[in-house]
C-alpha cells in the first residue's frame, strides 16, 4: 500500500513535467523542433548509458535506499528550474541536464521498483499488483495533464515543474515508511562477488535467450522507438500546427488518459478471456492503430481526434504492461529481478532517445505531419514480434518451475556469472 502510495504521487507530478517541460522550451526558450528532440532524447539516453550496471547494483543493494535516493534526486534536478527561471537565467541547455539527471535517477528508482514488488506481494498476487499500480498512474495520467494546463495557464511552465519536485519528496517519505523486510542479498556459492561484467552478461543472456522475453522486449523496443518519434514533436505539433493552447492541450490530454484508467480496470477480465498471450498481441494492436490518428488530425478535428488517439494507446499500453510485466516477474528468480528489468528496460528504453533525436531531426527537416506519419506506420507493424512467437501461444502466465528450461531451449549456455 506504501509503494501504491509513493508511487501515485510521484506519477501525478511526472505527468506535470511531460507537458510542462516541452512548454517551457517552446513557450519560454521559443525551442524549434530539433532542440525538442534532443530534450526528450537526453531524458532516455541514461537507459543506454548506465540502465545495465544499474541492474546489478539492484541486485546487489537493497531497493528501499535505491527508490528514497531516487526520489530526492529527481525533486532536487527539477526544483533548479522554477528556481533559475525566477533569477532569469533559465536556458535551454539548462533542461538537457535536469532531463539527463532526471533520466539517470529514473533509471535507478524503476529498476529497483519493478524488483522490489516481487518481494513484497506473492507471486499469484503479482497481476492483481501490477494492476493497482496502473490504475494509481492511469488516475495521475488523467489528473495529471490538466493539472498541468491549469499551472502553466496561471503561474507559467517553469514554476509548473515545482510540483513534480515536491510530489518526489513526498513519494519519498512515503517509501521511507515501508518496513516489511527485504529478502537477503543472494551470496556467490565460493563467497566471492561475481565482477559486473559477467552480471550483465548474465542478465543479457538470460533475455535475449529467452523464448518470452525476447520478443516482448522487441515489442516494446520498437513501440518506443517509433512513438518517442512522435511524442517528440507531439506538442510542437498541437501548438504551431493545431493552435492549441497549454489549457486545451492538458484537457485533450487529460480526456485521453481515460483510456489508461479504462485499461488498467478491465485488463484483468481481458486476459480471463483471451488469454495471456492473446492480450499481450491485441494490446500490442490497439497501441499500434492509435498513432495512425495524430498525423490525421486538423484545427477542426484537432480536440476527438488526439484524444482518441491518446485514449486507445493509453488502453493498450497499460492491458500489454500489466501483463507483460507480470509474465516477466512471475517466470524470472528473485535473485536476476534487477539484472532482467534492467536488461529490459536498456532494450525498450534505450530506442527511446534514438526515436526522440530522429522525431526531432526529420520534424525540422521534412516537417510534423510527415514524420508522424512515418512514426505511426513503424508503430502499427509492432505486434508481429509476439505475434509470431510463443507468447502468442499462453493461456496463463507459466509456473517458475515450468519456466526454468526455456532459457536452455536455444543451443548455447547461459553465462552463469561465476
Amino acid at each position: 500500500m506504501k509503494l501504491w502510495t509513493a508511487d501515485s504521487i510521484s506519477q501525478l507530478g511526472t505527468q506535470v513535467t511531460a507537458l510542462a517541460l516541452p512548454l517551457t522550451a517552446i513557450l519560454v526558450l521559443k525551442a524549434n523542433a530539433f532542440q525538442l528532440g534532443i530534450l526528450t532524447a537526453v531524458e532516455f539516453l541514461p537507459f543506454i548509458l548506465v540502465g545495465l550496471p544499474a541492474g546489478v547494483w539492484v541486485d546487489r543493494l537493497p531497493r528501499r535506499p535505491i527508490l528514497i535516493v531516487g526520489d530526492l534526486g529527481r525533486a532536487a534536478a527539477l526544483g533548479s528550474i522554477p528556481i533559475a527561471y525566477r533569477m532569469h537565467v533559465l536556458h535551454i541547455g539548462q533542461l538537457y541536464v535536469v532531463a539527463f539527471l532526471t533520466g539517470i535517477f529514473t533509471v535507478f528508482f524503476d529498476v529497483a521498483y519493478q524488483s522490489y514488488l516481487p518481494s513484497l506481494v506473492d507471486r499469484d498476487q503479482l497481476v492483481d499488483g501490477n494492476a493497482k499500480l496502473e490504475i494509481s498512474r492511469s488516475g495521475s495520467q488523467l489528473a495529471g495533464p490538466g493539472l498541468a494546463g491549469a499551472l502553466v495557464q496561471l503561474l507559467k511552465a517553469p514554476v509548473a515543474i515545482l510540483a513534480d519536485s515536491l510530489s518526489y519528496l513526498w513519494s519519498a517519505a512515503w517509501v521511507f515508511t515501508i518496513r516489511r523486510a527485504e529478502p537477503p542479498v543472494e551470496q556467490h556459492a565460493d563467497g566471492a562477488r561475481p565482477s559486473m561484467r559477467s552480471q550483465i552478461a548474465e542478465g543479457l543472456g538470460y533475455v535475449w535467450h529467452h523464448r518470452f522475453l525476447r520478443p516482448i522486449a522487441f515489442c516494446t523496443a520498437s513501440s518506443n522507438l517509433f512513438s518517442s518519434m512522435a511524442i517528440a514533436i507531439l506538442v510542437l505539433f498541437a501548438v504551431r500546427t493545431l493552435g492549441m493552447s497549454p489549457g486545451l492541450i492538458g484537457l485533450v490530454f487529460a480526456l485521453g488518459n481515460l483510456g489508461f484508467l479504462f485499461g488498467a480496470i478491465t485488463s484483468r477480465r481481458i486476459v480471463e478471456r483471451l488469454g495471456v498471450g492473446a492480450t499481450i498481441v491485441g494490446a500490442a494492436v490497439v497501441f499500434g492503430v492509435a498513432g495512425l490518428l495524430v498525423p490525421l488530425a486538423s484545427r477542426s478535428t484537432a480536440i476527438p481526434l488526439l484524444t482518441a488517439s491518446i485514449a486507445l494507446f493509453g488502453f493498450g499500453g497499460v492491458v500489454y504492461n500489466i501483463n507483460q510485466v507480470s509474465l516477466r516477474q512471475a517466470i524470472t528468480p528473485l535473485r536476476m529481478q534487477g539484472r532482467m528489468n534492467a536488461t529490459m528496460r536498456f532494450m525498450v528504453w534505450g530506442t527511446m532517445p534514438i526515436g526522440a533525436f530522429v522525431g526531432g531531426a526529420l520534424g525540422k527537416a521534412i516537417g510534423l505531419r510527415p514524420t508522424l506519419w512515418i512514426a505511426a506506420i513503424g508503430g502499427l507493424m509492432c505486434f508481429v514480434f509476439p505475434a509470431v512467437s510463443p507468447v502468442r501461444t499462453l493461456e496463463r502466465i507459466p509456473e517458475m518451475s515450468e519456466d526454468e528450461s526455456i532459457p536452455a531451449s536455444i543451443p548455447g549456455q547461459i553465462p552463469t556469472g561465476s
